[in-house]
């Protein structure tokens, strides 16, 4: 029996990811003066005309990896084998494990970036722990 929390997960999951993709590609300056303010964005966007064709271009590329993992997450929602369903969580609970250990070790320390670190660190631990969600419930459910 396939598990139809595996697949709204991943529609969820699907659905942040090719938004925020489309967003960071498309109307990163929109984005930096509404989630950073915008002293802290005119800091993040670049000083000098290079500087900030070297962070539009690492936005876009980021955006468009973004954008790419939301489509791929759309696809493996479909996937009917109940213990790829496992073996892909796991990994998503890990890359999001991975993904908290970056910004507490790394990100907080930009001196830009060190007020909104805490809040990205949230959202990756409520996004880790919806696959950990889903590990216990078909784990539950296995067993039962």
């Amino acid at each position: 029996m396939v598990s139809p929390g595996f697949f709204l997960i991943c529609m969820l999951h699907s659905l942040v990811a090719i938004t925020s993709g489309a967003l960071m590609m498309f109307y990163r300056e929109e984005i930096y003066v509404f989630s950073h303010g915008l002293d802290h964005a005119s800091k993040i966007l670049g000083s000098t005309p290079h500087d900030q064709l070297l962070i539009q271009t690492s936005d876009s590329f980021s955006g468009l990896l973004l954008f790419a993992i939301g489509f791929l997450l759309f696809m493996v929602a479909f996937v009917k084998d109940r213990e790829f369903h496992g073996f892909f969580a796991r990994g998503c609970v890990l890359l999001h494990i991975a993904m908290a250990i970056w910004r507490i070790y790394f990100e907080r320390k930009v001196e830009v970036l060190g007020h909104d670190w805490l809040r990205q660190l949230i959202g990756d631990i409520v996004l880790g722990l919806s696959w950990v969600f889903f590990l216990v419930f078909s784990w539950r459910e296995k067993y039962d």
